[in-house]
């Protein structure tokens, strides 16, 4: 079984990771913070250009017809770049059920524009009160009583909620329920709901991850403190080291997740789907939760200050450590999945 990325993989990666470059820099993630829908001007039109919004809805629908292992090097580029829009909700999650589990006139009507970027797509978490861009999101998918719902912006009644991460713009949502909404009750469905969200935000919260790391390496090498780099400390060193060796751990294993995802089952004896992701997601939640602390207590905690860009990948690696589950409901995930516990 071959887990390595095509050179076609790398090379829209490495084109995702320029259009971020030149389009969403941290001068632009600040700058969302003062925008009513946290965008960053004609980022969301430029991925659609480029087939990113479309890669994972059919090519019947205007999309790419692609797959999560050709998605998640992009949703690691997103992290990496501490992106504002809701580029993973879109397409990692909401398009993805749509195209496997919405009616004909569903998809029809809402696919090919999604593919295109003409609408905006976003999901609740079942394990979330809050729903990230629903007051901008032309249809949100929504969980109620054990089944998720299809619900486009003129059912729904946002009420937006502060966050930590002025960029993730996070709302309330009240609608009422009713079988023209209805996606799926099937127990299955919800779980893959859940899977392609805590997926989604592993892969992000890796990309946070290596940011964080490079940026304080790059630091302790040359801040100086007594004539000399702190970086030449050996406790600075372990603590680069801890997070390197946990990204080394968790990045192979969102990639797992993804072939899992794509393929509906685990490459591992005894595993699931489920099992896969969950243990990306906790994975990928210590890594960048440890990420976090590391870059602020080696950087000497300016990055606490909010003129200090640290911050932006701080609070967005603690928004994704915890959203869609964070790594203790994923252990219990998994040990449920395991029969090793009566449930999550």
């Amino acid at each position: 079984m071959d887990f390595t990325f095509s050179e076609d993989q790398r090379l829209f990666a490495g084109t995702m990771s320029d259009i971020l470059s030149a389009d969403c820099p941290p001068e632009a993630v600040r700058a969302s913070w003062e925008d009513p829908d946290a965008r960053v001007p004609g980022l969301w039109e430029t991925l659609g250009e480029t087939g990113v919004l479309g890669l994972t809805a059919p090519e019947s629908h205007e999309g790419l017809g692609m797959d999560e292992p050709d998605l998640v090097l992009l949703l690691e580029e997103l992290g990496r770049a501490a992106c504002p829009e809701p580029v993973a909700e879109h397409v990692a999650v909401a398009v993805p059920l749509l195209r496997d589990h919405g009616s004909a006139e569903l998809k029809d009507r809402w696919l090919g524009r999604a593919a295109t970027g003409d609408v905006v797509l976003t999901a609740g978490s079942p394990v979330d009160d809050l729903v990230l861009a629903a007051a901008r999101a032309d249809l949100s998918l929504l969980g109620v009583d054990g089944s998720l719902h299809a619900v486009p912006a003129e059912l729904t009644t946002c009420t937006g909620q502060q966050s930590v991460d002025a960029s993730r713009r996070l709302a309330r949502v009240e609608w009422t329920p009713s079988d023209d909404t209805l996606l799926s009750d099937d127990p299955v469905v919800l779980e893959e709901w859940l899977d392609r969200g805590a997926w989604a935000a592993a892969a992000q919260a890796v990309g946070v991850a290596q940011t964080l790391l490079d940026m304080t390496v790059a630091y302790v090498a040359d801040r100086e403190q007594f004539g000399r780099p702190v970086g030449v400390n050996q406790a600075v060193k372990h603590h680069c080291a801890n997070v390197a060796i946990d990204l080394e751990f968790a990045r192979p294993m969102v990639q797992v997740a993804a072939w899992s995802l794509a393929s509906g089952g685990s490459p591992t004896d005894g595993g699931s789907v489920s099992i896969d992701v969950s243990m990306a997601k906790s994975l990928a939640s210590d890594a960048v939760d440890r990420a976090c602390r590391v870059a602020l207590q080696c950087h000497g905690a300016i990055g606490y200050t909010i003129e200090y860009d640290l911050q932006l990948w701080l609070k967005r690696g603690w928004a994704l450590a915890s959203s869609w589950g964070g790594s203790r409901l994923h252990r219990r995930r998994i040990a449920a999945g395991l029969g090793l516990a009566a449930g999550r």
